[in-house]
């Protein structure tokens, strides 16, 4: 891949547009379950595949965790989702996205805040 171009380009349109969908009905100031809904219901509108709440497994050194995570979303089956609904996004939450990704086999992540004024935002992790 060159630096032109970009990871599931298309996807990622559709997805933003889905997000940024959502935030101009709602707003910010409610809590991550509710853009949860919400989201899923904007996915489904605009035919975006996607899991919600999908159990992930997880390796270490090449064997598989007993442990599993559950992902907000993933989408077209290859992209994780991770929302957020906090004022500023950390360090700490592009770590575990970053994470998330390292244990699974997804190579991109998509960090949604929707705490954010006055719009969402959407952060690309690329493993």
């Amino acid at each position: 891949m060159t630096a032109a171009e970009i990871l599931y380009k298309d996807e990622c349109y559709a997805i933003q547009g889905a997000v940024f969908t959502v935030y101009r009905e709602m707003g910010s100031g409610f809590l991550e379950s509710v853009y949860q809904e919400c989201l899923e219901r904007e996915f489904r509108h605009v035919g975006i595949p996607y899991r919600a709440q999908a159990e992930l497994l997880i390796s270490y050194k090449g064997e598989k965790l007993h442990q599993t995570f559950k992902s907000d979303f993933i989408c077209h089956d290859k992209i994780i989702i991770e929302l957020k609904a906090v004022k500023e996004i950390t360090n700490e939450h592009r770590a575990q996205i970053f994470n998330y990704l390292k244990a699974t086999d997804f190579r991109l992540g998509l960090l949604v805040n929707f705490g954010h004024f006055p719009k969402a935002t959407v952060e690309r992790i690329i493993l």
